[in-house]
């Protein structure tokens, strides 16, 4: 098949949803499918161009038989939800050029978030005659408006025309969690065109390695110690500041350490914190080279997951998947009747605490750090089950299977192909311009 993967984020970013989108369609290609990616210069977890690639407006290149192609986008910093929303319009407008640049596909991937891409992607299933696969990663505007990220009631009522139009125009939909099928399904959204495909981890790259001769323990003078680690993204819906107060309560046990590995910016924010509560038992690094990554996890006893009290219920972090596999326990600060603690209790990789409650996380860090033997027990057992039900081989067999199921009964292509035929010319500014005015009519409101 020829698959067009249309996702904000990819390789050479480290975190987030890039690195599965890059095993997903490199493992395409390695079983003899054509794949091209549109996406966007990189630019996360920093929120600045990278090196390279900065004034570009396109870029196309090619890795692992993977043909990626490139377009700018209106990035800022410390982004707010007006400047959010223009740098998910630049993407809308500029991708869209690069994606009718190629070779028609049989099939399109379109990962959410960001909501707004799923306009420029229906236009091109249209344009193409092909279905049209969403992925959704979160639930968007429900998870932000949860969190107090968008307040504004005209942005929430955007985002929720936007989410419905995605919900329609795909052929089916992708989810990682049966959480976000419950939730679906409570919208209104057929059963039948939903399938559930847990977030996956390359089993093989991350792996159980020895503490003993670990080059990340040797260089940062973590010998002895018993390491708790927190790896990932650092924002509103973490509370990595509950990390802190847990840590002030077990400095006088000095071979307990902390590292918490994130973007710069937000770890200048939680010096602050480790300043206030005259903590030196926490270490806080910078994101390491992904190729670094499983000698960094195995320098770990113990991950941590965290989330607030306020996080959405069926919200679930990809770090899941990749500490199960790397062999090492967690420890999971979050909402105990929500997604994620149900994913750690069913894999018996971990344990739950209550969030935002600094007495409960030190408790059983201190419980795992009295006994070795649960410790290891625990993570081999994250271990197995990260091979049996999150391997990114099983990932692949799934969506490969998918994409054969929705060119074969969605008849799209003989349908709609003699009529686009002649409309397509006329139509297509047409629809795009008027979807974007729609979306942006109310933007003069949102300062």
């Amino acid at each position: 098949m020829r698959i067009l993967i249309y996702s904000y984020n990819y390789y050479p970013e480290p975190i987030g949803i890039a690195p599965l989108m890059t095993e997903l369609a490199e493992g395409l290609v390695a079983r003899g499918h054509e794949v091209r990616v549109v996406t966007g210069m990189p630019n996360y977890p920093q929120r600045q161009i990278y090196p390279g690639y900065q004034g570009k407006m396109y870029c196309t290149e090619e890795r692992n038989g993977v043909v990626i192609q490139r377009s700018s986008v209106w990035i800022r910093p410390q982004p707010g939800l007006l400047s959010r929303m223009l740098l998910d319009g630049s993407f809308v407008l500029t991708s869209l050029l690069q994606a009718l640049r190629g070779w028609q596909p049989d099939v399109i991937l379109l990962t959410v978030p960001p909501l707004p891409i799923a306009v420029p992607a229906t236009l091109l299933g249209w344009f193409y005659s092909c279905p049209v696969v969403l992925n959704l990663q979160d639930i968007l505007p429900e998870a932000a408006v949860h969190v107090g990220l968008i307040k504004n009631k005209q942005a929430i009522r955007v985002f929720e025309a936007l989410e419905k139009f995605a919900y329609r125009t795909a052929h089916t939909i992708s989810v990682i969690t049966e959480g976000f099928t419950d939730n679906l399904v409570g919208k209104g959204v057929a059963i039948e065109k939903i399938r559930c495909i847990p977030n996956w981890v390359d089993v093989k790259f991350i792996r159980p390695l020895s503490k003993a001769d670990n080059p990340f323990r040797q260089i940062h003078n973590l010998q002895d110690k018993f390491v708790v680690m927190y790896s990932g993204n650092i924002a509103l819906t973490q509370g990595l500041k509950t990390v802190i107060e847990a840590a002030a309560q077990i400095r006088h046990i000095p071979e307990v350490v902390f590292v918490i590995v994130g973007e710069a910016k937000a770890l200048d924010d939680l010096w602050q914190v480790c300043v206030e509560h005259q903590v030196e038992n926490v270490l806080l690094l910078p994101f390491q080279p992904r190729e670094k990554l499983p000698e960094m996890l195995a320098a770990a006893d113990v991950g941590l997951v965290m989330q607030k009290k306020n996080v959405i219920g069926f919200n679930m972090p990809s770090k899941i998947q990749v500490l199960l596999s790397s062999g090492r326990p967690i420890i999971a600060s979050v909402p105990s009747t929500g997604t994620a603690a149900n994913a750690i209790r069913q894999s018996g990789g971990g344990v739950v605490v209550e969030p935002e409650c600094p007495d409960r996380l030190a408790e059983a860090i201190l419980d795992l750090h009295s006994h070795p033997a649960k410790v290891e027990a625990i993570g081999e057992q994250g271990r197995r089950y990260a091979m049996l039900h999150y391997s990114a081989e099983q990932a692949l067999n799934r969506y490969e299977k998918l994409f054969y199921e929705v060119t074969a009964t969605s008849g799209v292509r003989q349908r709609y192909r003699p009529r686009f035929r002649q409309r397509i010319p006329f139509q297509t500014p047409y629809l795009l311009i008027n979807s974007l005015r729609r979306f942006y009519k109310s933007k003069a409101s949102l300062g």
